[in-house]
């Protein structure tokens, strides 16, 4: 039985995202091995799973040369006790540390999921631009390695920059989800328009606020944010001022949840305002919600929205945008059923999680 290792940082991500993958390589054969931080509530749940969990120790944040020199050593160390023979690496710092330890211990098979550009490309300085294509450069070769992308804008940069050799690029669409999920009768009383992700500037939270704002005034709807600060990301947004927008009664702030599904049955419209995704899982969920969507002409975001067929496209950091958006559907019920069941038959067709697992899966070879 050949060993497969998932690498993860922060382990919610995992468990939200990989779970599902991770339960299916284990049904296929593989001994499945998990790690991640240790957080408590992600661990037992990978533990309940029946898969094996190690802790990684890694930060997130900062690049601090002496600490990330430490980050590759553990990897070094790690794969050596765990001798896997496949990786799969989750998330910016596994993807790369982990890949060049794999390199030195002779890890068989590599498999690289990179679900953004992050920040190091998108919000950063050109300098630290310029230390992540070193980075990638130095650190994304394996004789056996696959990268998995999910949208064809992050293919042709990686391409384009000459970061990843192109015969090792595979696209599949996000992690996908499941159907059965948000099948749920809707119990719409006051309308609701809802927004889940990690509470970060570049997720759009601040223009969301902002246009809770503007439509206050001319609408008697919910403007609800949910999800937790990220302190380890530099756009992470004060508490502070999440509270002081909930004081201001512009919107309502959840924090993080774990009955999506429950949460996206009671709104009326989604919106995701974020600068660049990947493939955002969370508008899929809500696309399977049969809600119409409200997200940005950015790359990952118009992957899954169609303006005008399954939901409408608004510029990036665009507030008042955002809000005439919003305010359409809010005012006009037959547009929004109708973006809505469009939505629904998208995901449908595109993001199944069976579908988008057995991709995934495939990628391992055999497991005996």
């Amino acid at each position: 039985m050949r060993r497969l290792l998932y690498v993860c940082a922060p382990v919610d991500f995992f468990v939200s995202h990989r779970l599902t993958l991770a339960r299916a390589a284990q049904a296929a054969g593989f001994d499945v091995h998990v790690m991640t931080p240790d957080d408590g509530v992600g661990v037992a749940a990978i533990k309940a799973a029946g898969l094996t969990w190690h802790e990684l120790a890694i930060e997130r944040g900062g690049m601090n040369p002496l600490r990330e020199a430490a980050t590759v050593r553990f990897f070094i160390a790690a794969y050596r006790r765990i001798r896997p023979d496949v990786v799969h690496h989750v998330t910016i710092k596994p993807v790369l540390y982990g890949t060049l330890a794999a390199r030195i211990v002779d890890v068989p098979r590599v498999v690289n999921a990179v679900s953004g550009l992050g920040y190091m490309f998108t919000g950063g300085s050109a300098l630290r631009r310029r230390f992540g294509a070193l980075l990638y450069r130095l650190c994304l070769g394996h004789r056996d390695m696959t990268v998995i992308v999910q949208n064809a804008e992050d293919r042709d940069f990686f391409v384009g920059k000459r970061l990843i050799d192109p015969a090792a690029i595979v696209l599949i669409p996000g992690s996908g989800v499941d159907l059965a999920l948000f099948e749920q009768p809707p119990r719409r009383t006051r309308p609701m328009v809802i927004q889940t992700c990690r509470m970060l500037a570049d997720k759009g939270v601040r223009e969301f606020i902002a246009a809770a704002a503007m439509l206050r005034p001319h609408h008697d709807a919910r403007f609800v944010l949910v999800g937790g600060p990220d302190p380890a990301n530099p756009t992470s947004i004060p508490v502070a001022e999440l509270e002081a927008a909930v004081d201001a009664g512009n919107i309502e702030w959840l924090g993080q949840r774990s009955d999506i599904p429950d949460l996206l049955a009671t709104a009326t419209v989604y919106c995701l305002a974020s600068y660049r995704e990947g493939l955002p899982k969370s508008l899929i969920e809500a696309a399977a919600a049969s809600l119409p969507l409200v997200t940005t002409d950015t790359s990952g975001c118009r992957e899954v929205v169609t303006d005008g067929v399954n939901g409408l496209l608004v510029p990036v950091a665009d507030a008042p945008a955002l809000a005439a958006a919003i305010g359409r559907l809010l005012d006009d019920e037959a547009l929004r059923d109708r973006l809505g069941r469009a939505a629904r038959a998208d995901a449908e067709a595109r993001f199944n999680v069976r579908r988008i697992v057995a991709a995934q899966v495939a990628l391992y070879g055999a497991a005996a």
